[in-house]
């Protein structure tokens, strides 16, 4: 059942994706009057298709992809000159068909998240606050470092971060490579180098971290006053600072401490009225596993935009996102940002699974990071992509003159090598996370 669910979600991704991006193409190359003889979602063989005009409507049978085909787009072709033909029009007109297709995936993105946003969602309360240091994990790199709980986080590898949301973005995409981490300690301003290492629970993306967390912790929302919580005096609204000397950042950690003491005891510190406690108390078995009777929830709030202002925080966000990719792009250049991280068809597949089971707000959030990435992509100048197009014809433009057929061939095939380099990385990085397919490989 998973299997289909990650199947037909992923051909639900991609091919709104796909459809979304050549609709663009197909949009504008009919607005200026070039003839489209085809325009298809997913690649050949074509198994089914019908005309309306001059045009040809069809799917193809592998649906990784499709595309829009011009009359007279390609140089190799026989032209007839007609004014219906790509390279017949002007090049601020093919400027306006080359760009629609990457223009629609990031009107998309902004779209998505916009419909998201306005469904309204309860987020972390420090997500928007300053990264000051609340707990360093013991043996953590921040911790070797010398990074001090009330340090605040002010740069990672050069770039400000003014709250956690944009800290943690910054480190993640740098697993396994050593940053330089401004700090402000005291009035003194501070640099630790320091290597993000792979999240456990991400360790297949290759997500770092750091190990330092914020000053915030859950809060015991119900009790059952005859399990072990209530028994031993625990309260709705206590807030759970630590377990047996163990600082607790969120539920999850909590949940997961109390899961470890089957029958064993344990000393809560906690904060009641802004007084703090200890209180000790005899998890009961269940199972393997122990069991207060409490409901432990992180500290959040709600948003809940109008429909204009869900736009306007759908743009900021989109464009704070676009600047991490592009951070990560130039990243992977500089050999700052690990190439683990990037990501083929089959991660992707596996995302969309993921994210389908877990409902239609987690897929479209997904659908719109997958949109905005592939139209910043597509505008990277590599020949091949629609970007690449653009940056020849603005070269050409400079020179005042176009390049023969053959100088544009050797443009388009080191594109071409380009991306199939990229190609056989994230296929590469795709297989690796398979973990049968991970044991056979030796050198990881």
């Amino acid at each position: 059942m998973n299997t289909v669910i990650t199947v037909v979600s992923f051909a639900f991704v991609l091919g709104v994706l796909v459809f979304v991006h050549e609709l663009g193409h197909f949009l504008a190359a009919k607005r200026v009057g070039i003839r489209v003889l085809k325009f298809q979602l997913g690649f050949n063989p074509t198994i089914l298709s019908f005309r309306r005009g001059d045009t040809e409507y069809g799917i193809g049978a592998v649906p990784l992809g499709g595309y829009v085909k011009m009359a007279g787009e390609n140089p190799d072709e026989e032209r007839t000159g007609s004014g219906d033909e790509f390279l017949s029009k002007s090049k601020w007109e093919r400027f306006q068909v080359l760009i629609m297709g990457p223009t629609m995936n990031l009107l998309l993105a902004v779209v998505l998240t916009a419909i998201v946003l306005f469904q309204g969602a309860d987020v972390p309360v420090f997500d928007d606050q300053p990264p000051v240091v609340g707990v360093v994990a013991e043996g953590s790199p921040a911790a070797k470092s010398d990074i001090q709980p009330g340090d605040r986080i002010v740069s990672i590898a050069g770039h400000p971060v003014d709250t956690w949301e944009q800290f943690f973005i910054a480190v993640e995409s740098r697993s396994n490579r050593e940053v330089p981490v401004g700090l402000l300690r005291n009035g003194l301003e501070l640099t630790r180098l320091v290597t993000p290492l792979p999240q456990p629970g991400n360790s297949r993306f290759e997500i770092g971290d750091i190990g330092v967390l914020p000053n915030v912790h859950p809060h015991v929302k119900t009790v059952n006053a005859e399990d072990p919580a209530g028994r031993a005096g625990i309260k709705p609204g206590d807030v759970v600072v630590a377990v047996d000397g163990h600082p607790i950042t969120f539920s999850w950690q909590l949940r997961d401490e109390i899961s470890k003491h089957p029958g064993r005891l344990m000393t809560m510190s906690i904060v009641r009225g802004g007084a703090p406690q200890t209180i000790q108390v005899l998890p009961d078995k269940h199972g393997d596993i122990g069991w207060l009777g409490i409901l432990p929830v992180d500290e959040t709030k709600s948003i809940k935009p109008g429909p204009i202002e869900a736009v306007t925080m759908s743009v900021q966000k989109n464009a704070q996102f676009a600047g991490m990719i592009l951070q990560t792009v130039w990243g992977l250049i500089t050999f700052e940002t690990s190439p683990k991280q990037l990501m083929g068809p089959v991660a992707i597949a596996q995302l969309s699974g993921e994210s389908a089971q877990l409902g239609w707000i987690p897929l479209m959030m997904l659908m719109a990071s997958i949109s905005l990435n592939l139209g910043l992509l597509n505008l990277m100048p590599v020949p091949v992509l629609d970007g690449g197009h653009i940056f020849i014809m603005a070269i050409e433009g400079l020179v005042r003159r176009d390049f023969s057929v053959r100088v544009k061939e050797k443009m388009l095939l080191a594109g071409f090598v380009v991306l199939m380099m990229l190609m056989v990385t994230v296929i590469y990085n795709d297989l690796a996370r398979i973990s049968w397919i991970g044991r056979l490989m030796p050198w990881k």
